[in-house]
């Protein structure tokens, strides 16, 4: 157990507590759904415990991420490859920018467009927030064999399948 596991710490009262719990009847129809949703938030907070201690917070790692592999790009294309929203995008960008890990132009081609690009303070960021993901990743597979892994990345894979599917029919 790492030292932002302990107990007395957030993410661990939470997992102990919610892992005591019994599904009550109304959730046993959505078992599934369920299980997902405590998942993802229990993920979410250990990330965002394990961001805090560079000054991020969660999903502002994958904006930095794509800028540090992929260069300066036009932040209607981040919206599109992270799958965001643009209000959020720009909130995102704005605090990324207050903290001095992104700057932002205008674009050459196109004046409505902002290109963001990730200054150099952000590139000293990189190495410690890959080393942050990778605690996450151990974290989240600790407990599974190598073919787990596998299988479980197969299996959420085809549960966004189906979600994107089910997404377009609404």
């Amino acid at each position: 157990m790492s030292k932002d596991t302990e107990i007395g710490d957030p993410v661990h009262e939470e997992a102990t507590a919610a892992a005591d719990v019994p599904l009550p009847p109304s959730v046993q129809a959505g078992a599934m759904s369920h299980a997902i949703l405590r998942v993802a938030r229990l993920h979410r907070m250990l990330a965002g415990q394990l961001l805090r201690r560079v000054g991020l917070h969660p999903g502002q790692e994958l904006v930095m991420m794509q800028l540090w592999d992929l260069g300066p790009q036009r932040q209607t294309d981040l919206v599109r490859m992270l799958g965001s929203d643009a209000a959020t995008m720009t909130r995102t960008i704005r605090r990324l920018e207050h903290a001095g890990f992104v700057r932002r132009r205008p674009s050459a081609d196109d004046k409505r467009a902002s290109i963001i690009e990730p200054t150099t303070a952000s590139l000293a960021l990189r190495r410690e927030v890959e080393r942050l993901w990778s605690e996450l990743e151990t974290s989240v597979t600790d407990s599974l064999t190598d073919d787990e892994q596998s299988e479980a990345i197969e299996i959420l894979g085809r549960i966004e399948h189906s979600l994107v599917q089910a997404s377009r029919k609404i």
